[in-house]
Formats: C-alpha cells, structure tokens, sequence
C-alpha cells in the first residue's frame, strides 16, 4: 500500500505556496537538494570558456565584500567550497559549483562596486557579466546580495536596470542580518522589498539570511528546489 499522496511543488517557490503543508514541503526538498555534494565545476573568463548550458543555472552577485562566498558555503554545508576573499574585487571570472551532477549550476559571480578595482576590470566584469546575462538560455535567475548592515548603493541600482534590460528575473537576498540590531532589519528589509517592486525583473520575495547563524537558508533552498524541479 502507498503512503499518502505528497503535495506538488509550487513551481513559483514559496511565494506561490498555498499553505503550511505546501511550505513544509518546499522546505523538505531544498534540504534533500543541498544534501547532496556540492563541488567546483569550471571557472570562465570570458564566453568563449562557458560550459555548455545544460541544466539549470543561478547565479549569485553583488558589491564586492556582501558576503556572497560565505552565502555559498552555508548555503550548501561545505565550509571551503567558495574561497571567501580578503581582497574585494579580487575575483574576475564566473565560477560554476554543481550539485551531485545534478540538473542545477550555482554561479559565483565577480563582486561590483569595488573603488580600488581598475577601470579596465570593471568594464571586462560589466561586459562579460552582460553578456552572460542576455546570452544563457538556462539562466533562471539571479541572486542579487544585498548587505543588511549599509544602504542601497547607486552600483546596486545600476545592476538592478541592468539585469531589467537583459530580462534576468532576480531575487534580492539580504546578507549579515545577524550584525543588525532588529528595528534597522525591519527597516532595511521594507527598504528593499520595495526596491524589488519597481523593477519589472525584481521577484516579490526578498529573503534575509545570515551565513553565521544560517537565518533564511532553509527558505532559500526551498526557492532554489523550486527552480530545479
């Protein structure tokens, strides 16, 4: 005899669940997901290094220093999978992380926004990063990181209008929630859901995480399970 029946994944992730058992279960698959072994895949400097686009990719940015390596580790279990940098703006490719050979890509992409970087890396990252966007077929979205510490930078904005011409669907994910007192949180977190509401490629729900404590990441392996399924 069968057991009962498990309810569908909503295929819009957790804003399209209907209710708790719809959560719970979105929330049990992006734990089987990230159960499985996370390892380094390729590294592409340019388009003519990219792997062919198989599966399903999402790529994590943001300024330089937000915090996206140390998202990647929590996010997958692996405390040395992303190298976290002691110089931002220091990594210049697309850096592609696979799951147990699995369907789905995570993408580590350059940090923006960095002073010291030089002109011309700035524009190779700008250029190879639009590029990128416009031209990956297996591309489902974006996670842009944003910093719950420091307000919203006119580099932020620019990627934002960026990623609304190369119609990228992006997520905000706001990192380092865990060094904010509760009442700047509240504050920045309704700051940042309305910045994703006026971008046309800005998905409604934004998700707070802290890779020290591991706040959101249940939720954001759930979106992510989502997506592969």
């Amino acid at each position: 005899m069968s057991g009962p029946a498990q309810p569908a994944l909503p295929a819009g992730g957790l804003i399209e669940a209907r209710d708790e058992e719809e959560r719970a279960a979105l929330i049990e698959a992006g734990r089987l997901l990230f159960a499985r072994p996370c390892t380094f895949f390729t590294a592409a400097q340019g388009l003519d290094h990219l792997p062919p686009p198989e599966g399903i990719e999402v790529a994590l940015a943001g300024r330089s220093n937000v915090g996206k390596s140390s998202l990647m580790n929590a996010l997958t279990g692996q405390k040395a999978l992303a190298r976290v940098s002691v110089t931002p703006g220091r990594t210049k490719q697309l850096n592609f992380f696979r799951l147990d050979e699995g369907p789905l890509m995570l993408v580590d992409m350059p940090g923006y926004g960095y002073a010291k970087a030089s002109k011309s890396v700035k524009e190779d990252w700008q250029g190879l990063m639009f590029d990128y966007l416009r031209g990956r077929p297996n591309l489902r979205r974006i996670l842009l990181l944003m910093d719950s510490r420091i307000e919203t930078k006119a580099s932020d904005t620019a990627v934002m209008d960026l990623l609304d011409r190369a119609a990228v669907p992006f997520q905000l994910v706001l990192t380092k929630a865990d060094s904010v007192k509760p009442a700047q949180l509240k504050a920045r977190q309704a700051e940042i859901e309305a910045l994703a509401r006026k971008h046309p490629a800005g998905h409604p729900l934004v998700i707070t995480t802290s890779s020290e404590t591991g706040l959101g990441m249940p939720e954001l392996r759930a979106e992510l399970a989502a997506l592969a399924a």
